[in-house]
């Protein structure tokens, strides 16, 4: 019986893409099926997915770009098993991914997310730790024993004090997941929104500490000018704040406060400066100080 809707929607390098392919194609088990939404117009790439020829793997090409969130949402509208992966197009499962990932669900079969246990890695494939994967590690994740059942305004304010989820990695039950989808009028903390709506209407998050999912990080050398021009940092502030109001409205004050702050992605911008000062030069360095501050 199929279970499990491993999803790949894809923008980008072909390279990683095909070594993300590959990745899946080592899970072992037969309740489980690939399914790549191509949102881009690589050459080849469809003719590489033909030769394939595997009756485990669906390939669709959108007819025109969806963005990123769109994608997602497409990929929702595709899915038809039980739970679903939206895995990175750069990321690599390892060989026990879903061995993990099914003991963990028929252990906590009410879990609506699962978090197994990621290591993250650079663009050469090899360990890389930033100062967001320590700080995610050291301040933010919960301690204690790696498995747990976690859900409430709890686990609200960890993640909005400080999002240590490696969204890529988590395996989601999709009908829980369907009943909300991904904002369309978020473009970079739609996972976020996502958890904190999940949260709300009660679903729980499963953890499990082994490491299984390889979550490639590129370095800032690699980040485009986009990146520091502060339009990702209004999108957070402008969540976190709705976020707030909604969640001091429902009753969990903690959380209503800790989102108001949201000083974790404050921080951020700070670390952001020299990269921003670098490709996006005074405009960038300003949008960065603004969010830090709280000022407009």
């Amino acid at each position: 019986m199929s279970r499990f809707e491993i999803m790949l929607p894809y923008y980008g390098d072909v390279r990683l893409m095909q070594d993300a392919v590959r990745s899946v194609l080592a899970q072992d088990g037969d309740d489980w099926r690939l399914t790549v939404v191509d949102d881009g117009r690589e050459p080849g790439v469809p003719e590489w997915f033909a030769a394939l020829d595997d009756p485990r793997v669906r390939y669709f090409r959108n007819e025109q770009n969806l963005g990123v969130t769109g994608n997602f949402n497409r990929c929702l509208e595709l899915a038809e098993y039980e739970y679903l992966v939206l895995m990175g197009c750069d990321d690599l499962m390892h060989a026990d991914y879903l061995s993990v990932v099914r003991a963990t669900a028929d252990r906590e079969p009410k879990a609506a997310m699962i978090q197994p246990g990621v290591e993250v890695i650079g663009s050469d494939g090899l360990p890389y730790d930033t100062l967001a994967d320590r700080t995610k590690r050291k301040l933010y994740a919960p301690k204690g024993p790696g498995r747990a059942l976690l859900g409430g305004e709890e686990l609200a304010v960890s993640l909005l004090r400080g999002n240590w989820l490696y969204f890529p990695s988590i395996c989601w039950r999709t009908e829980a997941v369907r009943r909300f989808g991904f904002r369309a009028d978020l473009g970079v903390i739609q996972d976020l929104a996502l958890v904190i709506d999940l949260l709300v209407a009660g679903e729980t998050l499963a953890t499990t500490p082994e490491v299984c999912f390889s979550y490639r990080r590129h370095a800032e050398s690699e980040s485009s000018a986009k990146a520091f021009t502060g339009h990702r940092f209004e999108e957070a502030k402008r969540f976190f704040l709705e976020t707030a109001d909604r969640l001091a409205a429902f009753g969990w004050p903690q959380a209503a406060k800790v989102s108001r702050l949201h000083l974790s992605s404050r921080l951020h911008a700070l670390t952001l400066l020299p990269g921003a000062a670098r490709h996006a030069g005074r405009s960038g360095v300003s949008a960065m100080l603004r969010h830090a501050t709280g000022t407009r």
